[in-house]
This record gives structure tokens, C-alpha cells and sequence, in this order.
């Protein structure tokens, strides 16, 4: 939600499966992998089991992606400076913590986050609640907000019992976020 790597997962999932003749086009990425774990994807979406470390495979490949791309936009790097002091904020993931931290620190914004919650840190990915609630004792937050832009992300957050704001771009996160948490 936070940052625009959509596309450079996209590219890693097909430069990973290539070999094995399978391409995922724009859309059936986007309906069955976004906010999907890589091994969940792997197993459940494209019914395969990683006998020749795919996963692995395709996560060096989305790192390398990223270590070449600026995911996030100006007016995000502006919201979570301005949210930083007045909320608590956390970024949960079922991404692996080498997938994620590293661009939150180039962008100068991993300060803004109190707690990571990814993939090593749970049993159960998203759409389960579990990296959710997890977030919240950690943090000890009795009224979270669930700002999310996937359908696993938005199940995860409302399985937890929390409020979920469903972001509908990362262009627009933003402008959203503000409008409502009825911030300028």
C-alpha cells in the first residue's frame, strides 16, 4: 500500500517462471497475487511446490527490481512524516523483512515506523488476521486503523476486527489517508 512495487513483483513472478513456460498478464496478477505470500501464490494460486527454490528465486529478483526503483511517491513520503508523532504507525506484510525494510530505509521513512510485522513473524499470511492482531498487541493499540490496497490485506484487517480504509491506488493513498483521518 505504502509503495508502488507492483509491477516489480509482477516482473520478478514472470523472469521466474519463464523457464517453466508460464506468464502472468497484468490482470490475473493483480486478481491473484497481490498481497498474496510468494509461497501461498506459488502453491495455492498456481499449484506448484517449490522444489527448484522459486520462491527464493523470485524474491532476489524482486530485490534487485527494487534496489533500482524509488517505490515511493512524494506525497506519501509527505503523509508519513506528518502522521509520524501524532500515531503510532507499523507496516505489516507478508513479505519477508528483507523485501521490505531495505526500501523503507532508502527512502529515509523506515524512522516513521515503530513495529514491522512480515512474513517471518507469523504461521498464518494474509487474509488470515493473525500478522494483524499480532501488530496490535505488540503495539498495544486498542483502536487500530487497517490502511490496505489488497483483498487478502482488507479480509486480514477485517477478520482482526479492526477499521479497514481499502486504499484504491497507491497514487491516492495520500490524498485518502487524509480525508480520513480529516487531516490537510
Amino acid at each position: 500500500m505504502l509503495a508502488d512495487t507492483e509491477r516489480i513483483h509482477h516482473r520478478a513472478w514472470n523472469q521466474t517462471l519463464e523457464p517453466l513456460g508460464i506468464q502472468l498478464d497484468w490482470e490475473s496478477y493483480q486478481k491473484n497475487f497481490v498481497g498474496v505470500a510468494d509461497e501461498v501464490a506459488l502453491r495455492e494460486r498456481l499449484r506448484i511446490t517449490d522444489q527448484h527454490g522459486l520462491v527464493a528465486r523470485k524474491q532476489e529478483l524482486f530485490r534487485q527490481g527494487l534496489a533500482e526503483a524509488q517505490p515511493f511517491l512524494p506525497d506519501t513520503l509527505s503523509l508519513l512524516e506528518g502522521l509520524r508523532g501524532l500515531y503510532t504507525l507499523a507496516v505489516v506484510s507478508s513479505s519477508y523483512k528483507s523485501e521490505v525494510e531495505p526500501p523503507l530505509v532508502r527512502g529515509g521513512i523506515r524512522p516513521c515506523f515503530e513495529l514491522l510485522i512480515t512474513g517471518e513473524d507469523v504461521q498464518n499470511f494474509k487474509p488470515s488476521p493473525e500478522p494483524y492482531l499480532l501488530a496490535a498487541e505488540r503495539l498495544g493499540a486498542l483502536r487500530p486503523l487497517v490502511i490496505e490496497d489488497s483483498d487478502a490485506g482488507v479480509a486480514s484487517g477485517r477478520a482482526a476486527g479492526f477499521e479497514v480504509l481499502r486504499v484504491s491506488a497507491v497514487e491516492n493513498v495520500g490524498r485518502e489517508v487524509r480525508e480520513r483521518l480529516g487531516i490537510g
